[in-house]
């Protein structure tokens, strides 16, 4: 068996940077509908995806290994191709968090990770099949796939409750949010929170901590849970603010639609060991919502934004883990350097975020923050 390196504690430390940046990153997935309609406050919206996102990473652990025994040849990679790849995921994530765009931080995970692995180690070292398998082709589907399913059933909530009195079914669907964004929460953490610890039982096993083939011990379970649950409980307001403003326009029994739609299209991707986005699979439901109710606006403007940053995600990630683990490859000067530059980046981002603030204050203020609302038409039944 090996033996615990400092690169080691420092490629564990960024997965768990990484870790923090997906949850408050992807906070939008599960909340954004709920704050938007008013069902949960702000505050308590990001508190409670927070503890279900700790909870739901102790359900399963098939994600985990799909990315620990998957994408890439664990018998070819270093501690130091782990890190670059992670350095490029944070990057990304750090770009459209201060875009206000909800990109996904899974792909850009696997795109840092695979161009990392693809120049310290040759193409060999990556699993196209399993690329293609388990990351593009649901990257492809799952969106469409939620898209489809919130819209019939958006549809089918106004066509059944048509006779209510509105307001009256208004607040049932708003406490029927709270219980959907909750699973949405959950879905959450047994998805995204398996990522990172993919990562770290990856970076166990280059070292030879673990067998090649183990799953994540209890202690990368439990850390992993607690960083995405830390960073969900900050909030990505600016990322909330388009998904729950910018879109579409979010009534009640739309948002508890969509909540629901998305949390079983991810569920099932967590059974069956798929990694997806579930950015990309909560937008998607989001989009579905809106073209599932009459006269509700679809912001077709901010979509094709999203959808462009879909599409660079995984190329953009990886060009940045490539060049990182070209550089980190130079012994510890190159590692200081990648680390050096990434913070100073992380920090330049920040204090770009402070010029226009989103918090819980303004989240559901669409007249301020990033992006404005452009290219409306209608769309609906």
């Amino acid at each position: 068996m090996g033996s615990v390196s400092f690169l080691l504690v420092i490629v564990i430390v960024t997965a768990l940077a990484f870790d923090f940046t997906n949850g408050f990153h992807d906070t939008a997935n599960s909340m954004a509908t709920s704050i938007a309609t008013g069902a949960l406050t702000p505050r308590v919206a990001v508190a409670v995806a927070g503890v279900l996102n700790l909870l739901g990473a102790f359900l399963s652990t098939e994600v985990a290994r799909t990315i620990s025994d998957g994408i890439v040849d664990d018998a070819k990679v270093s501690a130091v191709m782990i890190f670059a790849g992670l350095v490029g995921a944070i990057l990304w994530n750090l770009v459209t968090w201060l875009l206000g765009l909800p990109s996904s931080s899974s792909h850009a995970l696997f795109g840092g990770l695979i161009g990392a692995v693809w120049v310290g180690a040759g193409t060999s070292a990556v699993n196209a099949a399993e690329v293609l398998e388990k990351i593009v082709i649901p990257a492809i589907a799952s969106p469409v796939v939620a898209c489809v399913v919130a819209m019939l059933a958006t549809y089918l909530a106004y066509v059944i409750t048509r006779r209510t009195a509105g307001n009256r079914a208004k607040r049932g669907f708003r406490a029927g949010q709270i219980g959907s964004a909750s699973l949405v929460a959950l879905a959450h953490g047994t998805n995204d929170a398996q990522k990172t610890m993919g990562v770290i039982t990856l970076t166990l096993i280059s070292g030879g901590l673990l067998a090649p083939g183990s799953g994540p011990p209890w202690w990368v379970v439990l850390s992993a849970g607690l960083a995405i649950a830390l960073g969900t409980y900050v909030g990505g307001w600016r990322i909330i603010r388009t998904m729950g403003k910018g879109l579409t326009d979010i009534e009640a029994p739309q948002g508890f639609a969509a909540e629901t739609s998305a949390t079983s299209v991810i569920l099932a991707s967590s059974h069956l060991g798929f990694a997806l986005s579930t950015t990309q699979v909560c937008t998607g439901s989001i989009l579905g919502a809106g073209l599932g109710r009459r006269l509700a606006q679809v912001r077709w403007g901010v979509a094709g934004r999203i959808a462009v940053s879909w599409v660079l995600t995984l190329p953009a990630a990886a060009a940045v883990g490539g060049v990182a683990a070209w550089v980190a490859d130079h012994g510890d000067v190159g590692v200081a350097l990648v680390a050096g530059v990434a913070v100073a980046a992380a920090s330049a981002f920040y204090v770009l975020s402070r010029r226009r603030p989103v918090n819980a204050d303004n989240v559901n203020d669409t007249r301020t923050g990033v992006p404005e609302p452009a290219g409306r038409s209608a769309g609906g039944r």
